[in-house]
């Protein structure tokens, strides 16, 4: 018999955004008391990719042409580069007795708005070859063999961690990540989760920075903060159908990449380079605001590498208005800057347990589903029972001492 979900069984979960910086790998803690998943932050690292490895990944990323040859080289550079950076976790946060990795994603196929498939990068083997330990990947692909857009599976964690803050408030609570691409969770008291991606946030972002500056980001947001807005570039963006389309809905960098910026600037007046980072700004905060105010939401918390940039955050507030108060995920006592990296955990150890991971309402899949394939480690599976009983809420404790 496995560990039991009573007791303390400890995650690493890994992830690469769709920045491709580098690798987030967080430790947790976790355990069920009385339908409440108990989830304690054990810690977080960044751990970089190898330049040549990331300069691979982004040369490998659509529109641009890839090889089957090229996509196993990958596969395998990113499963090895996973799989050291789950040895540092489980060496520097205390060990672990599960990984769970959501891998890089390279592609979200969609069509006419529905997912046709989605492929994330990262061979498990690795990481259970180099740890010795059970790894519990392709956390994505169930959720869209049911009809699901297998994103944003934040809402997972979403729902069950804020489900008590709507309740409190009486009105709707929106948990808002900002990666390449910005998506947001709406809970609401007594109603299921509703959950989807808005739009671009610093996958624009980080292209034009590095189109002007050479710097992977405009990270401290200067650039974006020594310029204006250009309404004319503005308009032609939010053009755009998929902000107009109705959730569920996903989409990714296949979508908003260089070709649909070029587009967007295409026989403009000669656009500065800070007018364009604050425009760019401003549309990632103009769309989250909108779709914000459409669920009634008033208060907003927010996590991931948009929140270090206070260009991103002053417009996102100034669009959000006075009566919705924006707080940061950490307000709440989870990381933001690992916390995709323990919703990763989460999901691992969901599997584990036999308890379905995915919010249907969110991702709009015919059901709840079990999701992963687990690896096994340097011995036999040993599950656990399945975890009997409901999981209805999360609750971030405290690290002991």
């Amino acid at each position: 018999m496995g560990k039991t979900a009573s007791h303390g069984f400890r995650v690493i979960g890994l992830l690469s955004g769709t920045s491709l910086d580098g690798i987030d790998v967080a430790a947790a803690d976790l355990h069920a008391e009385d339908g409440t998943v108990v989830l304690t932050p054990l810690g977080e690292l960044d751990v970089p990719y190898p330049e040549p490895l990331r300069e691979a990944l982004l040369a490998a990323l659509p529109p641009n042409p890839c090889t089957a040859g090229e996509l196993t080289r990958l596969d395998t550079g990113v499963g090895q580069a996973f799989a050291e950076a789950a040895a540092h976790g489980v060496e520097e946060l205390g060990g672990a007795d599960l990984v769970a990795s959501l891998g890089q994603t390279v592609f979200h196929w969609v069509e006419d708005g529905h997912v046709r498939g989605t492929l994330q990068l990262g061979q498990p083997a690795w990481i259970a070859e180099r740890t010795g330990l059970p790894v519990c990947a392709d956390l994505r692909a169930r959720d869209v063999a049911a009809g699901g857009h297998g994103a944003p599976l934040a809402s997972t964690l979403d729902q069950l961690w804020l489900r008590g803050l709507a309740e409190g408030a009486g009105r709707p609570v929106a948990a808002l990540n900002l990666g390449g691409i910005a998506n947001i969770t709406v809970v609401a008291a007594g109603e299921p989760a509703i959950a989807y991606d808005t739009g671009p946030a610093n996958a624009l972002l980080d292209l034009a920075a590095h189109r002007v500056t050479g710097r992977r980001s405009d990270v401290d947001g200067q650039l974006a903060l020594s310029g204006s807005v250009r309404s004319d570039l503005l308009g032609r963006l939010l053009a755009d159908p998929y902000f107009a389309a109705a959730p569920p809905k996903s989409t990714g960098k296949e979508h908003f990449n260089a070709p649909y910026l070029d587009a967007a600037l295409a026989g403009l007046d000669a656009v500065d380079p800070g007018d364009l980072l604050a425009t760019l700004t401003e549309l990632t905060a103009v769309t989250v605001a909108g779709e914000c105010r459409r669920h009634g939401v008033t208060t907003v918390i927010a996590s991931g590498g948009g929140v270090a940039n206070p260009a991103v955050m002053a417009a996102l507030a100034r669009n959000l208005g006075d009566s919705t108060v924006l707080k940061t995920s950490d307000d709440l006592g989870l990381p933001g800057a690992g916390k995709e990296a323990y919703l990763t955990a989460l999901l691992g150890w969901l599997t584990w347990c036999g308890v379905p991971g995915t919010v249907p309402s969110a991702t709009g899949a015919r059901g709840p589903r079990l999701l992963g394939a687990l690896v096994p480690g340097a011995g036999p599976l040993n599950l656990p029972a399945p975890l009997g009983g409901a999981v209805t809420r999360l609750r971030v404790a405290e690290k002991a001492g």
